[in-house]
């Protein structure tokens, strides 16, 4: 498999991130960033643990070794675009703190 096949998988992987939710969550009372930042934290653990699910696989002779390094390549791809993300929130509230009223 190539490196471009793990990039895209990775992205499939995190790209529902930052959809909007349903029309059916919009009651829960929370708001709009709450769900984005629920969805982008749910999806960072999903990723995690299928990763794991393929380790414990391989070590039961269950699974190929290629899925297990699919899955960790997408866990840490969701890692890292999480990591970004919060980088650059910060980022932004730093900015606003120092604007002048």
């Amino acid at each position: 498999m190539t490196t471009n096949a793990f990039a895209a998988g990775a992205y499939a992987a995190i790209q529902n991130i930052g959809r909007p939710q349903a029309a059916g969550t919009a009651g829960t009372g929370e708001s709009g960033f709450t769900q984005l930042l629920s969805s982008a934290l749910d999806g960072v653990s999903e990723a995690g643990k299928r990763a794991d699910g393929q380790a414990m696989a391989v070590a039961a002779g269950k699974a190929n070794v290629v899925d297990v390094v699919t899955a960790v390549a997408e866990s840490e791809t969701a890692l890292q675009t999480l990591v970004a993300v919060r980088d650059r929130v910060i980022s932004a509230y730093e900015d606003i703190m120092r604007m002048q009223i």
